[in-house]
């Protein structure tokens, strides 16, 4: 069975957030993963995911935070962007299914900050901003690796807010995107096409899934 996509508008204390579902038949799974701070769920690699992991029974729910919903330019601080995630979570639950946070960039971030009292099973990290554009000193390296559960990054070759090689050893698993940058666009160079890429993101994102499973 394909996916069943709908919305739901949740209330949290920061505002109304919403949640778009692509729903698998017989989930096992439920992935939770936001936006960042610079775009919405529209963003190839969050939409590629709600397209292909549900035939994986997956059921994945593309989160916007109420800044965003509520049609504001600006992300908020890390401490209203974790309180929003908080109060939509409770809306993410199923009897049974294990949920796994994820997000790309900011969102990211807010999934490694509250995974552990959230209870999350895992984290799915997406084009992870280990540190600002030219600024490498000032290092988010702490989030990821204070997460706590498994956790997988997909991050571009290219991305200049943390190429693979500048992460730290730890208990995580990392896949790179050959010549991605944030948003994993590759130069013609890279001889891939956007949907090569993305079917690259989601492969390896069903892929470590199925290995939550063992």
């Amino acid at each position: 069975m394909g996916a069943v996509t709908h919305s739901e508008m949740v209330e949290t204390q920061t505002g109304r957030a919403r949640i778009t579902w692509a729903e698998a038949g017989t989930p096992w799974l439920v992935l939770a993963v936001s936006h960042g701070a610079g775009g919405g769920i529209g963003a190839r690699d969050l939409q590629g995911l709600a397209a292909a992991l549900p035939e994986r029974g997956v059921s994945v729910a593309l989160v916007e935070q109420p800044w965003r919903v509520a049609g504001k330019k600006v992300a908020p601080a890390p401490g209203t962007l974790d309180a929003g995630w908080r109060g939509l979570w409770p809306a993410l639950l199923r009897p049974g299914l294990p949920v796994v946070a994820g997000g790309r960039s900011a969102g990211a971030r807010v999934a490694c900050r509250t995974a552990g009292e959230l209870g999350a099973h895992a984290v799915l990290a997406l084009s992870f901003p280990l540190h600002p554009p030219g600024r490498p000193e000032k290092s988010r390296a702490e989030e990821l690796l204070g997460a706590g559960v498994p956790t997988l990054v997909v991050q571009g070759g290219n991305d200049p807010f943390g190429k693979p090689a500048e992460f730290p050893d730890g208990e995580y698993d990392l896949v790179e995107v050959e010549y991605g940058d944030h948003g994993f666009a590759v130069p013609k160079k890279a001889g891939r096409t956007e949907e090569e890429v993305v079917a690259t993101i989601t492969d390896a994102v069903g892929n470590w899934i199925d290995g939550l499973r063992e």
